[in-house]
């Protein structure tokens, strides 16, 4: 195997992945592959590079009167239908799908387009082009997969009420904040706010009472006046 990928008829399969555009896509997949790698192997969370997606159902969770870039985005990855599963999934298709397209793209017809300046200027629409056709079949993809993983997200909310996190973030108050929970694998991390103008510091333990699903986000208190 080691021997075909090494000879010289893979030459034009790697002129391919790495020239313009292809290896805008090449490098964003072997980004993916290398994190699905490490998370596989209990190295990090699956969800660690996931930010929160407004849901279609009008409650955006955003500022809608100071939106700040991460809101931008996820609206408009809803309008996109890029939501219902965690974004490196999303990402993960879509860098798939962009590959596939680009690369034949490239192998079929660029040989027609000369060497240099030219090569680049035809190259900027297909990558626009590639990266919109992935866009739509990563939105065809992962419709019919969205009740899974929300099934999963109200099974996951109904288990850890209850149990005891420590606090990972420098703090955790009404406003900020993050919790670990270990669950015997790699553990879950959470968005978590204290009531009132309690704040909890890093390594407290604290116990998650009730989850927002607005906000995303967990109320808790602390361990001792929960057991009180």
């Amino acid at each position: 195997m080691f021997a075909i990928l090494l000879s010289d008829k893979m030459d034009p399969f790697y002129q391919n992945i790495a020239s313009f555009p292809t290896a805008i896509f090449t490098f964003f997949l072997v980004i993916c592959l290398l994190y699905w790698l490490v998370a596989v192997l209990g190295f990090i969370d699956l969800d660690v590079l996931d930010f929160d997606i407004p849901d279609p159902d009008g409650r955006l969770g955003v500022n809608q009167t100071d939106l700040s870039t991460p809101d931008v985005l996820a609206g408009l990855m809803l309008k996109l239908g890029l939501y219902g599963v965690p974004v490196t999934i999303i990402v993960s298709f879509i860098a798939l799908f962009g590959w596939f397209t680009c690369y034949f793209i490239v192998h079929f017809f660029f040989g027609l387009v000369p060497d240099g300046l030219l090569r680049y200027l035809a190259g900027l629409p297909v990558l626009l082009g590639t990266l919109y056709v992935a866009v739509m079949l990563t939105a065809i993809v992962i419709k019919p997969i969205r009740p899974f993983f929300k099934k999963a997200s109200q099974n996951t909310v109904k288990e850890v009420l209850g149990q005891t996190a420590i606090v990972r973030s420098s703090k955790v108050n009404s406003s900020f904040g993050e919790v670990f929970l270990a669950d015997g694998g790699a553990g879950l991390i959470f968005k978590a706010r204290s009531t009132g103008d309690e704040v909890f510091n890093k390594g407290d333990r604290v116990v998650l009472l009730e989850y927002k699903e607005v906000e995303n986000v967990y109320r808790v208190i602390s361990e001792k006046e929960f057991l009180n």
